[in-house]
Order: structure tokens, then C-alpha cells, then sequence
């Protein structure tokens, strides 16, 4: 009897609440989007649901915009394998902001292969906020 194909869908993106590894339970949605504004510790990205692929290999990356590290190389992207544990599979791919801002401004590309073909992905644009629209959402 062949397998049956596995059923993929992105559940949520945007910017969600804080991403703790420790619990089993993946960050909420707060809003729905994919532009993002540039401030610290703010937490986005995607989660998927992943049904009838128990066992199979995923790739996650994340490509950040050209950030650098402390001797000025710019980074590797963030990539890893994991398993899909269950039959009902609930798997959250995100990024925080920290210092310096100035540069994580830009496109940030999340993307989730299994097989070596790409079944989830989405591109937060990560823009730094002005200093009128600070005064203007405080009612000045």
C-alpha cells in the first residue's frame, strides 16, 4: 500500500509572543504580517502543521538580511534538522531582533524543506520605525 502524501499548512506568521525552548508550547500569534518593525526582542515568524509524515527528516533556515557577527563577518543563516515527531505535527520557525537594530534591517527569508523540496516558507520585511510615527501612535 503506498504512503500517503503529507498534509502542510502555515497555521500563523507574523509577530507572535516570546518563544520560550523550555515549554512544549509554541509562541501565540499577536498579529498577522509580514512587514515587522525593528525593535528589540520583538518575536516573528511562522508556525506549519504537519499531518501523515511521522518520521520524516525537515530542513529549516533562516536567511538573515547580511548580519554581521562581533569581527564583522557576515553570518552563516540559521539552519537545522529536526524530525516531525507525530502523525499531527505543530512546528514554530522564528527570529528575534537584538543589538545593534541598524543592521537587521532588511529581508528575512524562513523557509522549511522536507525531501529536498521547500514546504513552507515566508519573508518578513524588517523595517526600521521613524521617529514621527513614535510621536504620532502616542497621540502627539
Amino acid at each position: 500500500m503506498a504512503k500517503s502524501k503529507p498534509v502542510i499548512s502555515i497555521e500563523t506568521y507574523g509577530i507572535h509572543t516570546t518563544w520560550d525552548a523550555e515549554s512544549k508550547h509554541l509562541p501565540k500569534i499577536k498579529t498577522f504580517t509580514t512587514d515587522i518593525p525593528a525593535e528589540i526582542d520583538i518575536e516573528f515568524g511562522f508556525t506549519i502543521n504537519i499531518k501523515k509524515a511521522r518520521g520524516e527528516k525537515i530542513r529549516y533556515c533562516i536567511y538573515h538580511p547580511n548580519i554581521t557577527d562581533q569581527s564583522g563577518e557576515v553570518m552563516d543563516p540559521f539552519d537545522g534538522e529536526l524530525h516531525v515527531r507525530t502523525n499531527d505535527w505543530d512546528f514554530y520557525l522564528g527570529d528575534t531582533i537584538w543589538e545593534p537594530i541598524s543592521n537587521k534591517i532588511g529581508d528575512w527569508r524562513m523557509t522549511i524543506e522536507m525531501k529536498g523540496k521547500i514546504i513552507a516558507e515566508k519573508t518578513f520585511k524588517v523595517y526600521a520605525r521613524d521617529e514621527g510615527e513614535f510621536w504620532k501612535r502616542r497621540g502627539f
